[in-house]
């Protein structure tokens, strides 16, 4: 009367299973063989074998190579659109986001998200003004005020 689909075509799930299983061992045991190349010097992972003398060595080796460096100002490394929010700020803090908007040619929109962004990041801080806020510098922007205006 009927026919029934008793034959399965194709492979089998299991096979893909076992791949999976696979893959992910050659893949773990990869990383396990070149992690101490990758993991970062300051990293100390796992427990101490007594290596401490020479740890220390390697960062006060690191930490001298690192000052010995000109440092570069932090509005070199934001995006355009953060860098248009935030020089403004830095120049004259507690300016609004409406001021903001007229002075970096963004909607209101954009200014707002960009602010909240910096914000979420440490960078600024905002008072509720009527309604729209004024932005302020975080602390750690007004102290390091060097860092982050290029050199004239």
């Amino acid at each position: 009367m009927g026919t029934s689909i008793t034959a399965m075509h194709g492979t089998h799930p299991v096979w893909y299973l076992i791949g999976t299983i696979v893959a992910a061992g050659v893949i773990s045991g990869l990383y396990l063989g070149v992690r101490d190349r990758i993991v970062s010097p300051n990293a100390q992972v796992g427990a101490s074998d007594g290596s401490d003398a020479k740890t220390q060595v390697e960062d006060d080796a690191l930490e001298a190579t690192q000052t010995a460096k000109p440092e570069r100002p932090i509005l070199d490394f934001l995006p355009d659109d953060e860098r248009r929010i935030l020089q403004p700020v830095l120049a004259s803090p507690g300016l609004t986001q409406i001021e903001l908007r007229d002075r970096s040619d963004f909607s209101k929109s954009k200014v707002s998200q960009t602010v909240t962004d910096l914000e979420k990041r440490g960078l600024l801080y905002r008072e509720p003004q009527g309604r729209t806020y004024r932005v302020y510098p975080s602390d750690e922007l007004k102290h390091n005020k060097s860092q982050f205006f290029p050199p004239d």
